[in-house]
């Protein structure tokens, strides 16, 4: 079969790699879509992701939906998914036993192991592949009537959703969100969904301030354009999308007296500067936002309820064309979601 391999900062190859059957409490996908994210943008051009650096190659990964192929032992029983069944595969494996596991807060489990991430070593592989075997409990037989080609937004969903959730009541507020790239924009629709009265996204490129209008942005910003009449008013809530340092700080500036920043882009590593005492002075709740859990349901309930959000995907690689997908999913100013097509590689 073959798979989407880093194997350092710009090496990004299409492996030959044997398959294997699925063990015991694993089911087999053969993955049809899959999503390039961020973080598989930072592993190719970084070799890392925040403190998560490379060490081995690594299959990338992690927004990945296809249909089942084989049922590993102990996953044939009634009410289990059959052969061919199109599903979502929830990427991440807590550990079910620490505190926060303990605590319903499994998103934040240090011992989580997560689809196509180098948090722990050997690596995780992740989902670029044709053929990829996961415990049982990850996959989600897809609602009726929804398509892959929807579903694959599951994941990047989720993160939106568990973001917009941190911020608490979002109905009736005035939010900021800094960073209109895919999940900006999806946070932007679970906002709108959520009952925002008013939703500011801010770029420094127009072609994702416009998609961002397309799922539900009442008004953009320019980053780089202080007088940018998108500007006027402060907000409610800020979610720093972007990962940015510039953004937390506009995110900071612009909140009200009292007003919430949720922290979703992941920052460069090591310390960034912060707005210490605007933060003191004005009693702002910053919030951290970080992957999902229950929220991958939700997420897949929403896109078969119709959830406006087919902008966001704007192009779609066969999987031998993986150099050209993550090019063009690096140039911000024309495209936004960019899938692989593993389905026929």
């Amino acid at each position: 079969m073959q798979a989407c391999v880093v194997h350092g900062a710009g090496d990004l190859r299409v492996d030959e790699r044997p398959p294997a059957d699925p063990g015991p409490g694993e089911i087999a996908v053969a993955v049809a879509l899959g999503g390039i994210c961020g973080s598989d943008l930072h592993y190719y051009h970084h070799g890392r992701v925040g403190d998560f650096a490379l060490r081995e190659p690594m299959v990338l990964g992690h927004e990945v939906v296809g249909h089942v192929a084989a049922l590993g032992p102990g996953t044939d029983g009634p009410g289990g998914p059959a052969v061919g069944t199109a599903v979502a595969v929830h990427p991440a494996t807590p550990c079910g036993t620490c505190a926060e596991c303990a605590g319903g807060r499994r998103n934040i489990c240090a011992r989580t192991r997560y689809l196509g991430s180098a948090a722990h070593s050997p690596h995780v592989q992740g989902g670029f592949a044709q053929l990829i075997n996961v415990p049982a409990d990850q996959i989600r037989p897809l609602p009726p009537g929804l398509s892959l080609s929807r579903a694959v937004l599951a994941e990047p969903l989720s993160v939106a959703l568990h973001a917009v959730r941190r911020a608490g009541d979002v109905s009736g507020k005035r939010v900021l969100v800094t960073g209109a790239g895919p999940i900006g924009c999806l946070v932007v629709a679970a906002l709108a969904h959520g009952g925002a009265a008013e939703i500011v996204v801010s770029d420094l490129f127009d072609e994702p301030l416009r998609l961002a209008t397309e799922v539900g942005a009442t008004a953009t910003a320019r980053a780089d354009r202080p007088d940018d009449p998108g500007w006027s008013g402060d907000f409610d809530i800020a979610i720093e999308a972007s990962g940015a340092p510039a953004g937390l700080r506009t995110c900071v500036e612009r909140v009200h007296r009292g007003g919430t920043v949720v922290l979703l882009g992941l920052l460069p590593p090591g310390e960034v500067g912060l707005l210490g005492n605007v933060t003191v002075t004005r009693e702002l709740d910053l919030r951290g936002a970080f992957r999902f859990d229950t929220e991958f349901d939700d997420a897949l309930s929403l896109l078969a309820q119709g959830l406006h959000v087919e902008p966001v995907v704007t192009h779609t690689f066969p999987l031998g064309e993986s150099a050209a997908a993550f090019a063009m999913a690096q140039d911000r100013t024309a495209a936004s979601k960019v899938l692989l097509d593993l389905s026929g590689a």
